[in-house]
């Protein structure tokens, strides 16, 4: 019976490194393998011994290695993603972090804010901190992902405080748009933010 703990981990970290490193795995991925209290203490043991890092509650990784850095966990950006996948659900950066996204701002947000159609919850990375605000269909519904970045950095921005240097930034950006997607996003930001997205549509 003793061996039986052993006998799990191996099969928890043979299943963790068939896949690439840097890939994360959610400990549901893990339910096949044994009861879930076991696979606990075998991510538990995996990690004391440094074999794997433990990102987030629940979510585990290999890292990548770096000559130059070392250990290259995912960053937030990655595993939230990663969340909405697995969960089935969609998410929209907002505030300093689609400013930052953009270029608009060289500050790393400790507390990043996401829109979202799932249930709202706050996820810690590290010093980071994940906010899930539930919000309404329309505010989710943007096609391009650069000009729905945009809509909400301007939201946060505020029309009386943005600088004609933030703007070009943003033009300059939405030339990595489709044009049909910043035209069908623009129908759903307020006035002075559609005007800003119109004038990055190439005129004929």
């Amino acid at each position: 019976m003793k061996k039986e703990p052993q006998n799990i981990e191996q099969k928890v970290f043979n299943k963790m490194k068939r896949a690439k490193p840097g890939t994360l795995f959610f400990i549901e991925q893990f339910s096949k393998l044994a009861e879930q209290t076991a696979i606990r203490k075998a991510l538990q043991r995996l990690k004391e011994n440094e074999k794997i890092v433990r990102v987030a509650q629940g979510i585990y990784v290999i890292p990548k290695e770096s000559e130059l850095v070392g250990k290259i966990i995912p960053g937030a950006e990655e595993v939230i993603a990663a969340i909405a996948k697995k969960d089935r659900f969609r998410i929209v950066p907002t505030g300093i972090q689609a400013q930052h996204l953009l270029g608009l701002s060289t500050q790393v947000p400790m507390r990043l804010v996401y829109l979202t159609d799932g249930a709202p919850r706050t996820i810690h990375i590290g010093k980071q901190t994940i906010n899930l605000k539930k919000t309404i269909p329309k505010n989710l519904i943007a096609k391009g992902e650069i000009s729905g970045l945009v809509i909400q950095a301007l939201k946060t921005i505020g029309k009386d405080k943005l600088e004609k240097k933030s703007e070009t930034i943003i033009l300059e950006q939405l030339k990595n748009e489709k044009p049909e997607n910043i035209l069908h996003d623009s129908k759903l930001a307020p006035a002075w933010i559609a005007s800003i997205l119109k004038k990055a549509i190439p005129t004929k």
